[in-house]
Formats: C-alpha cells, sequence, structure tokens
C-alpha cells in the first residue's frame, strides 16, 4: 500500500532550492573564482552574567576564568593577529560587538585605520538576539548601525547576530534598518538572495559554521595545528572547485582563540599558504562587503541571480 503524501514541511520562505550545478556563472573581481575573506569577531562579555563561550567549566558568577580568558582577546590576541594581517597585507571584515565603543576603542580604531569593513555583530556577545521582540529587535539594529556610524565613521552594511541567534523576523529587520547582507546562514557556497517583507531583498553570503574556531576548537577540542590544516585543506580544494564555478570561502576566528600565541603560529602557517596563491592569481582576498556589493552589481545586468 502506497504511503499517503503528507504534504511540505514548514519553510521559511525567504529562497527556493537551487543545487549549486544548476546557477548562473560569474567570476569575482580580476577573474578569480575563489573570494576569501576572514570575518575576525571581536567582541565584549558583561562581567559576572550572560552568555560567553568557556575554556573550562561554567563556575557561579562572577565566573573569573572564563571571562579573563575571553577579555585575553581584546587585550593581546587581537593586536598579534592584526599584526600578521598587516605583513600578509590581507584585508579583513571586523564583526564588532558595539559595547567595544565603550571598553577598548582603540581596538576597533585600529581596524577602522588599516581601511577595513565593519560588520554589526550587535552590543554584546552576552546576549540572544532571538529573545528579544519585534520592536526590540528592530532598536538594536538601528542602535548599533548609529552607533557604528557615529564612532567610526562608517555605517555597516552586514550584520552577523551574535550566537548566530535570529527571530523569525531577523531578515525583514534587517533590510528595514539599513543593511544589505546577512552572515547568519551557512546553507550555500555562494551568495543568496533573500526574499524580505518589504521587497527590497537581503543578501546571504556565507559564513562558516565548520571552518569556525569556536565549534572546532571550543566544542570538538580540535587542536590549533589541526585547524590550520583544515583550513589549508579548505582552500586547496575550494580553489581546485571553483575552476568551473565562483565560490565564497569564508574563515571566522576569535582573537582569545587563534590570538593566542601557539595557536597563531598555525594560523600564520595557513594564511601564508593562502596569500602564496592569491600572489599567483585566481584568488580574491576580500570583505563580506565587497563581495555583496559586485553580486548587486552582477544582478543588475543578470536577474537571474535573485532566484
Amino acid at each position: 500500500m502506497p504511503a499517503q503524501y503528507l504534504g511540505p514541511l514548514p519553510s521559511h520562505g525567504r529562497f527556493d532550492y537551487r543545487p549549486i550545478t544548476r546557477r548562473p556563472d560569474y567570476r569575482w573581481p580580476g577573474g578569480a573564482g575563489l573570494a576569501v575573506y576572514i570575518g575576525f569577531n571581536i567582541e565584549h562579555f558583561a562581567f559576572g552574567e550572560g552568555l560567553g563561550a568557556n575554556i573550562g567549566p561554567a563556575s557561579p558568577q562572577p565566573d573569573v576564568l572564563n571571562y579573563s580568558w575571553r577579555e585575553y582577546g581584546n587585550r593581546v590576541g587581537a593586536w598579534r593577529c592584526l599584526e600578521l594581517f598587516d605583513q600578509l597585507k590581507l584585508p579583513t571584515a571586523a564583526l564588532i560587538n558595539t559595547a567595544l565603543y565603550e571598553h577598548c576603542p582603540e581596538l576597533v580604531a585600529a581596524f577602522v585605520a588599516r581601511g577595513d569593513e565593519l560588520v554589526g555583530h550587535g552590543h554584546s556577545n552576552a546576549e540572544r538576539q532571538a529573545a528579544l521582540d519585534e520592536n526590540s529587535e528592530r532598536d538594536l539594529l538601528a542602535l548599533c548601525h548609529r552607533a557604528m556610524q557615529d564612532h567610526s565613521g562608517q555605517a555597516p552594511t552586514g550584520w552577523l547576530s551574535p550566537w548566530i541567534s535570529e527571530s523569525l523576523l531577523t531578515p525583514d529587520l534587517l533590510a528595514e534598518s539599513g543593511y544589505e547582507y546577512t552572515l547568519n546562514w551557512c546553507h550555500d557556497d555562494q551568495p543568496v538572495h533573500m526574499r524580505t517583507r518589504n521587497g527590497r531583498g537581503l543578501w546571504a553570503v556565507p559564513y562558516p559554521q565548520e571552518l569556525n574556531d569556536i565549534p572546532m576548537i571550543v566544542a570538538r577540542q580540535m587542536d590549533g595545528k589541526d585547524f590550520a590544516q583544515m583550513i589549508i585543506d579548505q582552500f586547496d580544494e575550494m580553489l581546485e572547485q571553483s575552476r568551473s564555478q565562483p565560490l565564497v570561502m569564508g574563515i571566522a576566528l576569535h582573537p582569545y582563540l587563534v590570538g593566542q600565541p601557539y595557536r597563531l603560529r598555525h594560523l600564520r602557517r595557513a594564511l601564508v599558504h593562502i596569500t602564496s596563491q592569491r600572489d599567483q592569481g585566481g584568488v580574491w582576498c576580500t570583505t563580506p562587503g565587497a563581495i555583496c556589493q559586485h553580486m548587486q552589481t552582477l544582478a543588475k545586468a543578470s536577474p537571474d541571480l535573485l532566484l
């Protein structure tokens, strides 16, 4: 007896299924096939309350061990990473909590001085965005947008929610608040255009949840040398795949993890491997904002990219 058809499952409705083997062809600037960007998360956490990654078992608040371990990234690790990025002439996208403007404004200013892109990343990673009602979420997006414009002279075009935590309305509110792309979705290796209720649309630029030091090093307890090899393997394979279609490779980093000296040594090895290939062509080292801008330009001539 044939099984009864039970109907489609609930859907987000933001985009349709489209296999990567059936997409329009295009290239990145300079004819490159692979776009590579670093999403560098610089974050601030409330002392004595809220969420945060842990290196050891959580203790009753104030949890000095885990709080101070995270704060190492702002005081030391991020600065060591900046030195490495400068040496390799690598642009970065700094994903910032706006609480940093009160806590360590010098750090944000250092990324602005390099000409890096600033991406909205909430006010603090001690909080989850999905816990907010619609008006409160809209206020958060607007306040972060305005704070970054006022303090750094550049309003963000992109957003990554703290803890990748969305409400059902987050893409709509992002588009209505002046953002052009989101990094929340990890469902593809190419930018995907998302539908929103105001009809403006929003680009989903691929952001990695595997090539990401928090799930790999904290959750899976991967060693720094293995995480670096993972970056190299991902790059080599995607570079080969990108000969036939354009791809995006993001690398998600947190300075309290990769800024630890023994991990930085291995990150250096991985990034030197990438930049050596960049200098031979075929690789565009860029930012997610530049990727979004390129897609917007291409979509004007090829509306099929919006489907």
